[in-house]
């Protein structure tokens, strides 16, 4: 492997890095039922805070309530995993290497 080669992939490794720490500061959230059940997420797709408003809250329908939260979920997870293609995704540079 040349220097240059070598220099190249350090760099790499370094960009790599610094967009793994900031996805992880970086957060999104995601909505059901007109807001009444939030989720957010860090840039990872590691939960963060789930907010549920009172009016969603039917001792009745826990159903519904568990429906709203997983769809919440998947909307938080949908984004954060947009997140971190376009932050990764100039670093692929067409490497074709799976989850960048």
């Amino acid at each position: 492997m040349n220097q240059n080669l070598l220099r190249q992939a350090r760099q790499l490794q370094a960009a790599i890095t610094k967009i793994q720490e900031e996805l992880g500061n970086e957060t999104v959230t995601g909505t059901a039922g007109s807001g009444a059940v939030t989720v957010t997420l860090d840039g990872h797709g590691q939960l963060r805070s789930v907010k549920i408003e009172a009016s969603a809250v039917d001792p009745q329908d826990v159903e519904t309530l568990e429906d709203l939260i997983t769809i919440a979920f998947k909307d938080a997870q949908g984004k954060a995993t947009e997140l971190s293609r376009s932050r990764m995704g100039p670093l692929a540079g067409g490497l074709g290497i799976p989850g960048l």
